[in-house]
């Protein structure tokens, strides 16, 4: 399990991850995993609605096509209605495609977001719309964005910075991988608002049955004891030098690791040892579901923001949700099952344990596939292209009604037709849940003041 968002290099000032993260040498641990407790004498406000404790986003890397997943076309020609049928749901009246059979029967607890649009076609670009609620400097349908630390920061660091977690809980956790198509794409740190409020970035693999956090563990040498007179030595330290800018923060930061790996609630929460085994065959012994019912330990444990990404599988030369070609194979094989597993299972798991009420789940992705199907060159299969222009989303828990449609498509399912969503209004709308108001300003290393999001709150959903 790797603790960087560029795996295989460097941390950006040379330190290696390996001595980054050893705790003979906590040099830098602890400021990829920062929270707002490091901010001495600065007031976290707390406003908005607030119904959320914790929020989890199941992340669709790739796009997944609005029409066979929350918005069928059952009426529409074949070329759009695509190779596969709807289903009836829970909610009357309402359908979904077929290949949900699960899901369907959970569409009462949700709220479905049918007219989600960026106008956006590029992965990176749209992804970053998603992430920060805000448009890229260098404009749209541009794939030659990648990530710097100029970028808006992202949700999850802005939840690090307004919503921090008690001492020894990470506040943002985002796994099973980074999102990258070569370079990284934009938008999955914190961006101009500094390194420090990075959210906990995970290369892992929970289906391994060795899995463990290895970052977690103590080292051979350094017992418990010894553990407890680092954090003595580090709070005098601290202490000495609370005036002295970053020098200071930053031995207040490594005082926070140690509280991280001398505390066994987080370290717990990633051992899947601990779960019956027919609970981890019921979110499915894949990588989306273990890590599913990995994002249901972590709130359990007390993390305000988790995200799931859809990984990328070894040698599948359709990757991920980007069903340009192969769409009907690679939905009904590779893509629906598990989803329609594990999703339905992370949102029953929750309300029975008690945690739904508390516990945002927004299931997305960056964006749709093109309404009619096509031939891409120089494949023989049809498939679907990107588009931004219109697709779907889902929400659940926290005090999201469920049984609610927001919002509807065209005939063809190509635009919005009525109630439109941009990603400001869903950032929005998350911020508020969590209790944050989307109206605090952030400020850019100008002094340039920006709000947290310029949307607006959707409060039909509530």
């Amino acid at each position: 399990m790797r603790i960087n968002r560029c795996p295989s290099l460097s941390l950006c000032d040379r330190v290696t991850r390996r001595a980054f993260l050893q705790i003979g040498g906590l040099g830098a641990l602890s400021m990829s995993l920062a929270d707002g407790r490091r901010a001495q004498g600065e007031t976290v406000q707390r406003q908005g609605f607030g119904r959320a404790r914790s929020c989890i986003i199941l992340w669709m890397t790739g796009g997944p096509p609005q029409h066979e997943t929350w918005d069928p076309k059952p009426d529409a020609p074949g070329e759009i209605r695509g190779p596969f049928g709807s289903i009836s749901t829970s909610l009357p009246g309402v359908r979904v495609g077929e290949l949900m059979p699960r899901t369907a029967q959970i569409l009462d607890r949700l709220a479905v977001l049918r007219g989600v649009h960026t106008d956006n076609p590029s992965h990176p670009g749209s992804s970053y719309e998603m992430f920060t609620g805000t448009v890229h400097p260098r404009g749209k349908g541009r794939d030659d964005v990648v990530d710097s630390r100029s970028d808006f920061p992202n949700y999850a660091a802005l939840v690090n910075r307004f919503r921090p977690a008690p001492a020894g809980t990470p506040t943002s956790v985002v796994m099973p991988e980074p999102i990258f198509n070569v370079p990284f794409y934009p938008g999955q740190n914190a961006g101009f608002l500094g390194s420090q409020w990075d959210p906990w970035l995970l290369t892992c693999d929970p289906t391994a049955e060795d899995f463990q956090v290895p970052e977690l563990k103590l080292g051979q040498d350094v017992s418990r004891d010894r553990l407890v007179g680092r954090r003595r030595l580090l709070d005098q330290a601290d202490q000495a030098l609370s005036r002295g800018g970053s020098i200071g923060q930053y031995a207040a930061r490594q005082g926070e690791a140690l509280e991280l790996l001398g505390g066994g609630s987080i370290r717990q929460a990633f051992d899947l040892s601990r779960e019956p085994a027919e609970v981890r065959d019921a979110y499915g012994r894949h990588k989306f579901g273990q890590c599913c019912l990995l994002s249901r330990r972590l709130v359990e444990a007390g993390v305000p923001f988790v995200q799931v990404n859809w990984h990328r599988a070894a040698n599948d030369d359709t990757p991920m949700w980007d069903a340009h070609w192969k769409l009907e194979e690679n939905l009904k094989n590779k893509l629906m099952p598990p989803m329609d597993q594990a999703y339905p299972t992370l949102l029953d798991d929750l309300q029975q344990r008690g945690l739904l009420a508390e516990t945002l789940v927004i299931w997305m992705g960056e964006f749709g596939r093109t309404p009619k199907l096509e031939y891409v060159q120089p494949h023989p299969t049809v498939g679907c292209n990107h588009w931004g222009n219109v697709f779907s989303i889902a929400l659940a828990g926290a005090g999201i009604r469920g049984g609610v449609v927001h919002g509807s498509s065209d005939k063809d399912g190509a635009f919005p037709h009525d109630f439109p969503v941009e990603p400001p209004d869903l950032l929005a709308t998350m911020f508020h849940a969590l209790g944050i108001s989307p109206e605090l300003e952030i400020r850019d290393p100008l002094n340039r003041p920006f709000p947290l999001s310029r949307g607006r709150v959707l409060d039909r959903l509530f």
